[in-house]
């Protein structure tokens, strides 16, 4: 195997090595606790004293959280809410245009369809008006 082989990958990041040495601390903290030349009402009250101030640090982490978790609710929310406003209004614009087009446009056919109906009136009163002026004549025989 060469030396490839042992390298860890360069990808780590930093938070994640500095998670590993925290971990690592708090095992070493531990152990030197457990195997250190106490009694063990000592040990016990080190442990206990240990514990709470762990407890404490994760609360006050869990609260810097829940703070800034908040804080980004908030943000996220305005930010949607002047989305949503843009969105409703563009909406509204849109919707606008699109009135006034079908208005103009059915003007346009409404006056289209009028002008099909005056025509058509017209050819068939001009059809009616020819055929009586030019009466067949059935008395003339030619071949």
């Amino acid at each position: 195997m060469g030396y490839d082989d042992y390298r860890r990958d360069s990808g780590d990041s930093i938070s994640t090595r500095l998670t590993y040495l925290l971990i690592g601390g708090g095992i070493g903290a531990i152990l030197a606790l457990l195997f250190a030349p106490k009694s063990g009402q000592e040990l016990r009250g080190d442990i206990a004293d240990a514990t709470r101030k762990g407890i404490d640090r994760s609360r006050e982490a869990a609260q810097h959280l829940s703070d800034r978790a908040g804080e980004y609710y908030e943000a996220t929310r305005e930010r949607a809410g002047e989305i949503y406003t843009q969105a409703a209004g563009r909406i509204g614009d849109v919707a606008q245009s699109a009135r006034e087009a079908a208005a103009r446009q059915g003007g346009t056919v409404a006056a289209a369809i009028d002008a099909g109906k005056k025509a058509y009136q017209e050819e068939k009163r001009k059809t009616e008006m020819s055929g009586r002026i030019e009466a067949p004549n059935f008395g003339d025989k030619t071949n």
